[in-house]
């Protein structure tokens, strides 16, 4: 399964950065994402992480985002479950990490993002922070788990976008409060995804 065939809002140089970068890391803690969508991240950054013989937990309620819902710019119907209701990815997401053969890799972990970290017990090497981009859950979901995050490990934030007419803000506050925490330091970036390290 190619990710770049997968619906999603990832580039490729993107994904490529992720899968680099949690390899990496994947030495010092745990592999996270929150919000996978439909895999597209998830294929990129597991496939590296196979080769480890580690384990990658995605993370996602898989009802979308606010941006995602009928009538919203990126609705897409071919993920509307009409018996619900709602949209549902998880069916779209469990079959392409199925057609990736990344099975026995990835542990999707459905629900709230913010409410897992809030339980979470395990060191994190690396977290892929892409979930809901609306101020409350974006800063959720990093108070969640920033403290997870071990000394050099990776905090990878994607749609970080300066200029406000290019996408929305919450990604890039985020962003910029990780920096001037004083915990944090940007090392690359490609396109909207910005990579920082734990101090």
């Amino acid at each position: 399964m190619d990710p770049a065939k997968v619906k999603g809002f990832l580039s490729p140089a993107e994904g490529e950065m992720l899968g680099h970068y949690a390899v990496q890391s994947a030495v010092l803690g745990q592999v996270v994402e929150i919000g996978s969508w439909c895999g597209k991240s998830t294929i990129y950054i597991a496939r590296e992480i196979a080769k480890t013989g580690n384990l990658f937990f995605s993370i996602d309620h898989h009802r979308g985002s606010e941006e995602n819902q009928p009538d919203w710019e990126w609705f897409d119907p071919e993920v509307w479950d009409e018996q619900a209701k709602a949209i549902d990815t998880l069916p779209h997401f469990r079959n392409n990490i199925r057609l990736a053969a990344l099975e026995d890799t990835v542990v999707a972990m459905v629900g709230c993002s913010a409410r897992i970290g809030q339980a979470w017990r395990s060191p994190v090497g690396f977290l892929f922070l892409d979930g809901s981009h609306t101020m409350v859950a974006a800063l959720a979901d990093y108070r969640a788990w920033v403290g997870h995050i071990m000394k050099g490990g990776i905090l990878a934030i994607h749609d970080v976008f300066p200029d406000p007419t290019d996408g929305g803000r919450p990604p890039f506050e985020v962003c910029e409060m990780a920096i001037s925490s004083g915990l944090f330091n940007r090392i690359d970036q490609v396109d909207s995804l910005v990579i920082l390290q734990r101090l």
